[in-house]
């Protein structure tokens, strides 16, 4: 197929193209060149321009399909799908679970409703507007491309090439080994996906001209924190002991969930939360979802850690900080 990929030279976006040359794929980047320019070197053909305002770089291109890893804000999304419209097949959008409106209840699913903004016109990114800004690109794309679009609400990305540390600070801290303090207790849910099958995925079915909306959440069977725990202890052989920690407590005394302790929203303490790690991707896993096993995750993720350190983010919780929380629990 004649792939444009919007993007492509991030995390997911990395992992995607990787996966269509391997598949043997025609594959065209459109982006600003800032991000890994030197990425795909003499594999893909690309094409400089700027998604917001920069669109015409892509006049007289025609692709099967447009894969678009990076929009944000429906105005750009909306833009960028309305330029390649008449000259693609097939479009995908990757969303994020996030669209959804409330997440109090466990197993919710693509027919759940969606955040809705006070302000729709609002091109401020943050926590607070992040999942209805993403549920209003996704109408964007299927308003400039009816019945052609695919849209992938992924939950928590994660694996080699992850620059968030959003999970890789457990695979990394567990296997330092020692006290390890964990939020909630083993049963606590938690949804990852690797980035690398969910790259295969979207591909798959690309090909196969899929459309409509699909969470993407996983592994395959749900899994506790002890568990995750358990695997990142096993594949380090660290010996590592888990300090599980009451939720309330940890947010009393200031712990910042998801950055500071990632994989964690204060769930056990906010009812609101309560299924945030508990989506149904049942409809992606019917055609054709599967994930790898959690221990090979965090093996990969703990070796590419140890290759690129320069991807830690500052914001998770520090070695001192950790000691000063697990002497006050011990005390």
């Amino acid at each position: 197929m004649r792939l444009l990929v919007l993007g492509g030279t991030k995390f997911l976006g990395r992992h995607l193209v990787a996966a269509a040359l391997e598949a043997g794929d025609a594959v065209t980047l459109f982006n600003r060149g800032r991000t890994n320019p030197e990425l795909f070197a003499g594999q893909v053909e690309r094409i400089q321009g700027d998604r917001d305002g920069g669109l015409d770089a892509l006049a007289g291109g025609e692709w099967d399909a447009v894969l678009d890893m990076c929009g944000y804000l429906p105005r750009v999304v909306g833009a960028s799908a309305q330029a390649v419209a008449g000259r693609c097949g097939h479009y995908t959008f990757v969303s994020s679970v996030s669209v959804y409106g409330s997440v109090a209840e466990a197993g919710i699913d693509e027919s759940a409703p969606v955040d809705r903004l006070a302000d729709p016109a609002t091109e401020v990114i943050d926590e607070e507007t992040y999942g209805g800004l993403k549920a209003l690109c996704e109408e964007a794309a299927e308003a400039a491309i009816p019945g052609r679009v695919l849209v992938v609400r992924p939950g928590l990305i994660v694996g080699p090439w992850d620059p968030t540390d959003r999970f890789t600070y457990w695979p990394r801290r567990i296997a330092a080994g020692g006290d390890v303090l964990l939020p909630g207790g083993p049963e606590r849910p938690v949804q990852v996906i690797d980035g690398r099958d969910l790259a295969a995925w979207i591909l798959a079915a690309v090909h196969r001209d899929l459309t409509g909306r699909f969470n993407a959440c996983g592994p395959a069977e749900p899994i506790g924190m002890g568990a995750l725990f358990d695997a990142c202890a096993a594949v380090s052989g660290s010996g590592a002991r888990p300090v599980w920690a009451d939720e309330q407590a940890l947010l009393d005394a200031g712990v910042e969930p998801w950055s500071e302790l990632p994989l964690w929203v204060g769930e056990g303490a906010d009812p609101k939360q309560a299924g945030f790690m508990q989506i149904s991707s049942a409809r992606a896993v019917a055609e054709g979802l599967s994930f790898r096993p959690i221990e090979e995750i965090a093996s990969d993720t703990i070796a590419w850690d140890r290759e690129h350190p320069e991807f830690r983010s500052d914001a998770t919780l520090r070695p001192e900080r950790e000691a000063e929380l697990l002497a006050a629990l011990a005390g």
